[in-house]
C-alpha cells in the first residue's frame, strides 16, 4: 500500500488510494512555527481495522523528523495514536 503525500501552502495530506479511489487519509495544516497540526484522519469504513489509519500517522511522523517539524495531534486518532506510541513523543509539540 503506497502512501502518496500532497502539500500546497499551509495545508496537507498523506493519502492511500486503490483502484476505487481514495480508501484512507490525514489532513493536516503547518504553522509557522514548523508545526504540523493533524487535525482529520478517516479510513473507509470497509477498509477500517486493517491498521490504515495507523500508517498514515507514522508516514506524518516520518515527514516531520525528516523535516525538522513537530506535530500537535488535534485529531482526537491521532491523539489516541501519539499516546500509545512513545516513540512518537520526540516529534509531539509538548
Amino acid at each position: 500500500m503506497e502512501i502518496k503525500h500532497k502539500e500546497n501552502n499551509s495545508r496537507g495530506m498523506f493519502y492511500i488510494e486503490n483502484e476505487k479511489g481514495l480508501i484512507g487519509e490525514l489532513t493536516y495544516h503547518k504553522s509557522g512555527d514548523n508545526i504540523l497540526t493533524i487535525d482529520h484522519t478517516e479510513v473507509k469504513r470497509e477498509m477500517e481495522n486493517q491498521g490504515i489509519g495507523s500508517k498514515l500517522i507514522a508516514k506524518s511522523v516520518e515527514y516531520a523528523r525528516e523535516n525538522n517539524l513537530k506535530i500537535d495531534p488535534l485529531c482526537p486518532f491521532a491523539e489516541v495514536k501519539f499516546d500509545q506510541n512513545e516513540s512518537y513523543s520526540d516529534v509531539r509539540v509538548s
